[in-house]
């Protein structure tokens, strides 16, 4: 990875120097706030960012709100956003499968924020599976049997698998839920099919729109996150640096027994600008 443009701007917990970067790609839940709390040094963080000129995008593997509502939830714990510079898997879903199956009809596992998400880019929702030219599958709080059944009848008529995110678990306060992991192996154990593609974190298709809402490279950026498998794995693969925040759902000794190893290690993002 190439030099990037500006003098260093922080240190991380590793005692590395972080070099400053020209785009700043950060994931949300357990990196810039966890449940309705903005974690330590995030708007000091961001804002600093901004006033020296780098581009910062927000990115969620999440599917059960909508941008806008991401937007507004920065907006409302201090982080002055525009729905433009949140990117999440229901977005990322839409446009794929826009640029491919335009005007589908899609057999939906998802909540309401998601059947937003594609109605908005032009699908046909349909209840009947039968009737579906995709599965679309997503973290689903309101799973159950009906749903699984009928993306079976889906499948069975022909009907194509994607899903917006491969987490296990979504974290909550006091713990972790269930997360799109669950539906995808339910659907795959049930049609006995694999899903075809996964948009989200760490596929690249989820980094390509980010890089194009930046205008800029991969090697120019830096991803920010809390989950190795999702976030930093996301950069590593395309030649991106990568910083864990730890914050999050990883601690350290998660980290030591991972394969997958961040550039930077950040006690918060405090560290990011050498205010830690």
């Amino acid at each position: 990875m190439t030099a990037r443009r500006g003098a260093a701007v922080g240190q991380g917990t590793g005692g590395r120097c972080i070099p400053a970067f020209r785009g700043y790609i950060f994931d949300l839940d357990g990196t810039v706030y966890r449940g309705d709390r903005l974690l330590p040094g995030a708007r000091e963080t961001i804002e600093g960012l901004r006033a020296a000129g780098r581009r910062v995008v927000f990115l969620s593997n999440k599917p059960i709100d909508t941008r806008e509502s991401y937007a507004r939830k920065l907006r409302c714990l201090g982080v002055p956003t525009r729905t433009a510079d949140v990117i999440n898997s229901s977005f990322v879903l839409a446009r794929y499968l826009s640029a491919r199956t335009p005007r589908a009809r899609l057999f939906v596992i998802g909540e309401r924020p998601l059947l937003a998400e594609l109605r908005r880019a032009g699908f046909r929702i349909v209840a009947n599976g039968d009737q579906a030219d995709w599965v679309v599958i997503a973290f689903d709080r309101t799973f159950d049997y009906a749903k699984l059944t009928g993306a079976l009848h889906a499948v069975r008529r022909g009907a194509r698998l994607i899903a917006t995110n491969p987490d296990r678990t979504c974290p909550v306060e006091g713990g972790e839920i269930p997360d799109c992991a669950a539906m995808i192996g339910a659907v795959e154990g049930a049609t006995a099919t694999r899903v075809e593609v996964i948009v989200g974190k760490p596929s690249r298709i989820t980094l390509d729109v980010c890089l194009a809402q930046m205008g800029l490279r991969a090697r120019d950026c830096l991803m920010i996150g809390d989950r190795l498998e999702t976030d930093i794995r996301m950069g590593r693969e395309a030649g991106m640096a990568a910083a864990l925040v730890l914050t999050g759902v990883t601690d350290r000794r998660a980290l030591r027994r991972s394969p997958i190893k961040p550039d930077y290690v950040l006690g918060d993002l405090r560290e990011l600008l050498g205010a830690g």
